[in-house]
């Protein structure tokens, strides 16, 4: 086998062209002479893929009191290397809504129309401090709106960032659940704003999308639920 390899090196050395050309074909390790380094590239140079760490903790909204965005980060672990797989997103960002300012004044429950994102949102969201006026002995558990949408906007199927792929599924007629829960609950009114609870169902009502403002539509109430049922890719949740 030894000596196979040899000859073979040999008669790369001589005719480069015999074997396409390693370097041109990628397959030498930097510093490698070109003629001996196709026969062992997968052993002496193995591909690498980039690894990350894991996303660090959401920040904050990036303001109070209004629709913005908060964001999370990871970091490179290792660069990727002869071939290997690229990195991956090293930035999520999503929409989100404070109800606090910087000196704890309750603010961002007076907004029309109104704002939902996903209700998988919620897994992460907590019920303390968001506003003041919550505590830690409030115990509320919310109800649901059902709604049949109307109408909205192109803009909502374009979506396809991880985060905002939830948009994609809000369509045409169909009926979605929307749950209002702490802190986006009121604590003196117990509403969410925008929930449509005093129109008559013949009242078109406004929603938006937060994360994209550019995705939002319209819809009409059909009734106020306990608990929301609707399946998952048709179930928000106020914000």
């Amino acid at each position: 086998m030894r000596t196979l390899w040899m000859a073979l090196c040999a008669l790369a050395r001589l005719w480069p062209g015999a074997l396409g050309g390693c370097a041109d074909a990628g397959r030498c390790c930097p510093g490698r002479d070109p003629a001996y380094c196709c026969f062992d590239y997968a052993r002496a140079c193995p591909a690498r893929p980039c690894i990350v760490g894991e996303w660090s903790p959401w920040s904050g909204c990036a303001d109070q009191c209004k629709p913005t965005a908060r964001v999370r980060r990871r970091a490179v672990r290792q660069e990727p290397q002869n071939g290997g797989a690229p990195c991956p997103a090293l930035e999520e960002r999503a929409g989100c809504l404070e109800y606090a300012t910087a000196q704890g004044q309750d603010c961002g429950h007076a907004f029309v129309p109104a704002f939902i994102t996903t209700s998988a949102f919620n897994k992460e969201r907590t019920r303390r401090a968001a506003s003041p006026q919550w505590s830690a002995d409030t115990e509320d558990a919310g109800y649901c709106m059902e709604f049949k949408t109307e109408s909205l906007t192109h803009h909502c199927a374009l979506e396809n960032r991880p985060l905002t792929r939830w948009m994609q599924y809000l369509r045409e007629g169909y009926t979605v659940c929307v749950g209002c829960q702490p802190p986006a609950m009121n604590a003196v009114s117990l509403r969410c704003s925008g929930d449509g609870l005093d129109s008559d169902g013949n009242q078109t009502l406004h929603w938006q999308a937060i994360g994209n403002p550019r995705c939002q539509g319209t819809w009409k109430k059909v009734r106020r639920v306990e608990q929301c049922s609707c399946p998952a890719v048709h179930s928000f949740i106020f914000i």
